[in-house]
């Protein structure tokens, strides 16, 4: 984690908390950071109110199935393959059926 770009990220929500880029960004630093589960309010709020922003999906997805939250994130992937179909984002939508499909390995 880079806690100057978690620090610049959150500097730059207080002015707008709607920001989809710097949420996500955030989000992604503190999933890798020491406390992890301060990510997850941001991968909330985005799929709550930002449902179109498709790389929310994946890396959601893959926050819940690391946490043993098989069925959520199942749930999550694939709501994200809907939605990247529906905007034609073919890479997206492999990436997120790779990422579904890896669930079903024991």
């Amino acid at each position: 984690m880079d806690k100057q770009r978690v620090e610049f990220s959150q500097q730059a929500l207080q002015q707008d908390a709607d920001n989809t880029f710097v949420r996500y960004a955030l989000a992604l630093e503190l999933a890798g950071s020491e406390r992890p589960e301060d990510a997850w309010p941001h991968f909330g709020y985005l799929l709550d109110r930002h449902p179109e922003y498709v790389p929310t999906y994946y890396h959601a997805g893959k926050w819940l199935a690391a946490r043993g939250q098989i069925e959520e994130a199942r749930r999550v992937l694939s709501r994200g393959i809907q939605v990247s179909s529906h905007q034609n984002n073919v890479h997206a939508r492999s990436e997120l059926e790779a990422a579904l499909e890896d669930l079903a390995v024991p």
